[in-house]
């Protein structure tokens, strides 16, 4: 396990030596500006004489926490995204993701261990401003994707993680030249192992594991994952999923999550993908008490302006009976994780 390439390059500039990356490093947490210092702070961990890495979770579903990552693990996951993506060295990447997140780190870790041109800038909703150059991959979330659209010319490749790719957004991608992928993963599992291709003649709605991943689910039908090169043990999830095979699922949504109205279950996620190409505002499904169903689906909207169930009349025709939101609230503001991911749990005690 080699954990520095020797074409390695960090904004246009190369290292004679581990030593000499070290230095850079610490110059950018010294003087770096947004988020320079945790790239150069990462640098010198990945560099340093541990066998491991610390990384914090988003806590979109729940309490952030640490953990500590294997950096064979971890460099067994770079490794399986470069031989999937065909990302070999002199690579010209993009990393604009916050590397405080597994996401950011992992960036650092592929073009640091197999020779990529890596280019920073700071996590904003549209990186490719400050640049006029070409990339040969990057990765993103889906809000950096929308605000993106009119410059995903200038990349080849792209992996979109970090939250779910909108009906909406989907459709605006099958007009974009780049070949782009939805990926599914946490950071228990080192970043993604499994990609749903999003444009192009493999589009899928279908997620496909990396190398050396398998699937298998437990009695509530949620996801648990088989990757002895990035986890010792299985990593068992609340994603509820179609196995269509060992190697593949549709993701259906959190088992947390799930709305149990009248006797039927009803999924926010799925629910919300259909509504997405209707509702232009930031919006989730969630549930309250009702005395006849149970529960009833409601829809929370982030909006100044208070918005009535008549406003969407029309929109929910397309739903059956159990679907359509019997009450719609808004709020002025979402609360937000740092990687942007809607606090739902947290939100609704706000209304």
């Amino acid at each position: 396990m080699k954990l520095l390439h020797s074409n390695f390059k960090l904004n246009g500039e190369a290292f004679s030596s581990a030593e000499g990356l070290k230095e850079r490093a610490n110059h950018l947490v010294e003087k770096g500006k947004n988020d320079e210092p945790a790239i150069g702070k990462f640098i010198l961990e990945w560099l340093d004489e541990n066998n491991f890495i610390t990384v914090k979770t988003s806590g979109s579903t729940g309490i952030p926490k640490k953990l500590k990552l294997q950096k064979k693990h971890v460099f067994n996951s770079a490794e399986a995204t470069v031989n999937y993506f065909d990302l070999k060295e002199n690579t010209k990447a993009l990393l604009c993701l916050s590397s405080e997140y597994i996401a950011g780190k992992m960036m650092l870790v592929r073009a640091m261990t197999a020779g990529w041109d890596l280019h920073t800038v700071a996590p904003e909703k549209n990186p490719f401003e400050s640049f006029e150059d070409n990339f040969d991959f990057t990765a993103m979330v889906p809000y950096q994707v929308f605000h993106s659209l009119a410059d995903l010319h200038k990349v080849k490749k792209l992996i979109i993680g970090g939250g779910a790719v909108s009906r909406k957004l989907e459709k605006q991608l099958q007009e974009v030249s780049a070949k782009i992928s939805a990926t599914y993963g946490m950071t228990e599992t080192i970043s993604h192992i499994a990609v749903r291709p999003l444009n192009g003649i493999e589009k899928s709605s279908v997620f496909m594991a990396l190398p050396k991943v398998n699937f298998t689910q437990n009695e509530n039908n949620c996801l648990q994952i088989h990757a002895p090169e990035i986890s010792e043990e299985t990593v068992l999830t609340n994603d509820v999923v179609e196995l269509i095979s060992p190697t593949s699922f549709k993701f259906l949504g959190r088992i947390d999550n799930v709305i149990n109205t009248g006797g039927i279950k009803v999924h926010p996620e799925i629910l919300e993908e259909k509504l997405s190409l209707h509702i232009n505002q930031p919006f989730f499904i969630a549930s309250e008490k009702d005395e006849a169903l149970g529960e009833r689906v409601i829809l929370i909207i982030e909006s100044e302006k208070q918005l009535q169930l008549e406003d969407y009349s029309e929109t929910f025709e397309m739903l059956s009976t159990y679907e359509k939101p019997k009450k719609v609230y808004t709020t002025p503001q979402f609360i937000y994780t740092e990687t942007g991911k809607i606090l739902r749990a947290a939100t609704l005690e706000t209304i």
